[in-house]
C-alpha cells in the first residue's frame, strides 16, 4: 500500500495503464474486497451522485470501509477514475469489422452505441478530455473504429479526420443530451415538462418573440411528439449527413 505522503510526493503519472505493474495480494488486506468490486461500486456511485460528489471517503462509506483500506488496490483517486473509464468501455458491443458487414450499418452501430454510454454515464465526458484513453476497453474501441473506418474506402491520409467527424459530433451529442438529462431528473421533471416550461418562459420575453417564432417553424419542421423523438430524428439526420460525406469522398 502507497502511503498518503508518498502519494503526495510521487509526480502525477499520465496514466494508470502506463505504470507497467498490477497490484499483487497481500497480507492485510480487507477481506470481501477487490480491485473488481471498487470499480463496480465507483461506477455506481458515480451515476447516482456524479462527479463532482464523488471521493474516495464517500468510497469507502459505500464499501463498508474505511478509506486507506481502498489503497491497498489503487494508488490514487485519478487512478481509479481512469479504471472506471475504461470499464465502462467495455459495455459497449463492437461489429466484426471482418464479418462483410457494410461499413455504414457499423459505423452507425458504433455511433449510436457510443451516444448511449454517454448519455447512460454522464461523466464520462469530461473524464474522456482528462485521461489518455489507453486503457484494454477503451483501445479496442479505437481499433474497432479505425478498422472500420479503412473499411470505407477512403485515402489514409482522411482517415483520422473522417474518424474525428464522427466522433467529436456524437461526443458533443451525447454530452449535451446526458448533461440534459441529469437537469431535467434533478429538477424532478420529465424531459417534455423541462422542455415545455424552458419553451414557455422564452416566448414570454418580448426581445425574444419574433426569433422566436422562426425557431418554432424549425421545431415543427424537424418532427417528433416527444424530446427523446426530436432528439433521435435530429442525430439521426445528422449521422447520416456524415456518412454520405463520407460516401462523397471515397468516389473523388
Amino acid at each position: 500500500m502507497v502511503r498518503a505522503a508518498d502519494r503526495a510526493e510521487r509526480p502525477a503519472r499520465t496514466s494508470v495503464w502506463l505504470e507497467g505493474r498490477q497490484r499483487a495480494a497481500r497480507g492485510g488486506q480487507p477481506s470481501g474486497l477487490d480491485r473488481d468490486r471498487i470499480i463496480q461500486v465507483t461506477v455506481r456511485l458515480l451515476d447516482a451522485e456524479g462527479l463532482a460528489k464523488f471521493s474516495m471517503r464517500r468510497l469507502a462509506a459505500e464499501l463498508n470501509v474505511t478509506a486507506m483500506s481502498v489503497y491497498w488496490y489503487v494508488d490514487t483517486k485519478d487512478d481509479l477514475l481512469e479504471l472506471a473509464l475504461d470499464s465502462v468501455y467495455g459495455e459497449l458491443e463492437l461489429p466484426d469489422p471482418e464479418s462483410g458487414e457494410d461499413w455504414r450499418d457499423q459505423l452507425r452501430a458504433l455511433a449510436s452505441g457510443y451516444r448511449s454510454l454517454l448519455v447512460r454515464h454522464p461523466w464520462v465526458s469530461p473524464l474522456i478530455g482528462s485521461f489518455l484513453n489507453i486503457g484494454p476497453h477503451s483501445m479496442e474501441f479505437s481499433l474497432c473504429v479505425q478498422h472500420v473506418m479503412r473499411n470505407t474506402g477512403l485515402p489514409a491520409h482522411g482517415q483520422m479526420g473522417a474518424i474525428n467527424a464522427v466522433y467529436q459530433f456524437v461526443y458533443g451529442f451525447g454530452t449535451i443530451e446526458g448533461h440534459f438529462v441529469q437537469r431535467c431528473a434533478a429538477a424532478g421533471m420529465s424531459q417534455d415538462e423541462y422542455f415545455h416550461q424552458a419553451m414557455s418562459t422564452i416566448r414570454e420575453q418580448p426581445e425574444f418573440a419574433k426569433n422566436f417564432e422562426s425557431a418554432t417553424d424549425l421545431m415543427e419542421a424537424r418532427g417528433g411528439d416527444t424530446v427523446e423523438e426530436m432528439r433521435e430524428r435530429d442525430f439521426v439526420f445528422a449521422l447520416e449527413l456524415l456518412v454520405a460525406g463520407i460516401e462523397s469522398m471515397t468516389l473523388r
